[in-house]
């Protein structure tokens, strides 16, 4: 079974497919609707022969289905049937639940990927929950207003550091996880990192993709 994997961020489409040895991309943002990316994948891919799909869009995902528009792409998402778009079975998770499923080594793992806003998945014995932990109350605002782009702006990198430690030990304690993975587009500005935490890699959403089908590619980094 050959997986094509599809990683959706507000600046690219990124794809692999099983077997392949260089991902490609090309561009995405707030026009690009859901029919837009498939006819990107379809011209980008044409060569590619894959019998199932793995999608991991920025926003809320339940049951293979897009909760609510995301913020950053165009709209339509929502009730979007990607199975019929692209004729192959189809598998729809958040882009943290999916680097997530890649980032796992057993146990009850939680991920926590820090840039724009905050993206939060738990990983419990190989079963994937996707979260929704970012506009929880926290301080006088959300978790993500402390440790998203809005906080580091606001409070400096100092104090946006010493947010991301508290907030990964109150929600790594919450959660009873036995080890967080940091990922995102802002941890490479954190200095250290907090107890029981290590960094992830935006390649692994590659590998939660495949893992989506049972498959596993450890080539990935």
């Amino acid at each position: 079974m050959n997986v094509l994997v599809v990683d959706v961020g507000g600046s690219n489409v990124k794809l692999l497919v099983s077997g392949a040895e260089k991902r490609r991309k090309f561009k995405s943002g707030r026009e690009l609707t859901p029919a837009a990316m498939v006819r990107g994948i379809h011209e980008h891919a044409a060569d590619w022969h894959f019998d199932v799909v793995s999608i991991g869009i920025p926003t809320a995902v339940r049951n293979g289905r897009a909760l609510r528009e995301p913020r950053n792409l165009g709209d339509g998402w929502v009730g979007f049937d990607f199975e019929a778009a692209f004729g192959k079975p189809a598998r729809l998770v958040n882009d943290a639940a999916m680097q997530a499923l890649g980032s796992y080594e057993g146990g009850r793992m939680l991920f926590l990927g820090f840039g724009t806003g905050l993206g939060a998945a738990l990983v419990d014995e190989g079963h994937l929950v996707e979260l929704e932990l970012a506009h929880l109350p926290y301080r006088k605002g959300t978790f993500e207003d402390s440790v998203g782009d809005r906080g580091l702006e606001r409070d400096g990198a100092k104090a946006w550091r010493r947010s991301v430690f508290e907030v990964v030990e109150l929600l790594r304690e919450a959660l009873v996880a036995d080890y967080v993975v940091i990922g995102g587009g802002n941890v490479k500005k954190l200095e250290d990192l907090p107890p029981h935490a290590r960094p992830g890699s935006n390649a692994r959403a590659f590998a939660g993709g495949f893992r989506l089908w049972g498959l596993e590619s450890p080539s990935i980094d």
